[in-house]
């Protein structure tokens, strides 16, 4: 089981000062959206070439032109592309076969998909990297949790890693942990940790590694 820090509400300088305390226990450093709207594929780029010994996640939640948007990000220096799940098949399969010929990986974010499930399990035979349940800023703000539909993608993934995103804390992450998932994903949870987001990661870090 791995440790992805997601990076959202930041500029490049702010992402790196953060990725700096605590890199020694992540292995998977998210540059979010809010970042790439706000700053661009630099901000991947830049990120890649200052920490070349994480994997970084472009979290671009591709909907259309899957195989040429992976290439970009790819280029960039992403290691990790994210496609949503709600996306039409085509785009989930060039997203695929462009990460195949990049070297790179392709995450599917399952976030507004209605029947996980099913498609979950459809997306699953195409090839993609990992499947990752999310409960995004909205879903939180309405109490909503992605831990149940872990639980549903577990049953039916057999191909795929697992992962999964939103809201977790270190006071929620033994049940998540108990769930199962290969990648873990956390933000505010520990950058929201004012003075202490290192001894935050680290104990995040020792849980994870320990499942």
């Amino acid at each position: 089981m791995e440790l992805q820090l997601a990076l959202d509400l930041v500029d490049i300088a702010g992402a790196k000062d953060i990725i700096s305390e605590v890199a020694d226990y992540i292995d998977i450093v998210e540059i979010g959206t809010p970042v790439v709207i706000n700053e661009g594929l630099r901000a991947v780029k830049e990120v890649k070439q200052a920490f070349p010994f994480l994997r970084v996640l472009a979290d671009l939640k591709i909907m259309d032109a899957g195989g040429y948007e992976v290439m970009k990000a790819s280029e960039a220096g992403a290691d990790i592309i994210t496609v949503l799940g709600v996306s039409d098949d085509s785009t989930i399969r060039g997203a695929v076969e462009e990460a195949k010929k990049q070297n790179t990986k392709v995450m599917v974010d399952m976030i507004n998909v209605k029947n996980i499930e099913e498609r979950a399990k459809e997306i699953d035979q195409m090839g993609v990297d990992y499947i990752c349940v999310h409960s995004g800023y909205d879903h939180q703000a309405a109490g909503i949790s992605s831990f149940e539909d872990l639980l549903k993608i577990k049953r039916v993934v057999t191909h795929a890693k697992t992962a999964i995103a939103g809201g977790i804390k270190l006071a929620t992450l033994p049940q998540v942990i108990d769930a199962g998932p290969d990648l873990v994903i956390v933000g505010g949870g520990i950058t929201s940790a004012q003075d202490n987001k290192r001894a935050v990661a680290a104990e995040m870090k020792q849980l994870v590694s320990q499942a």
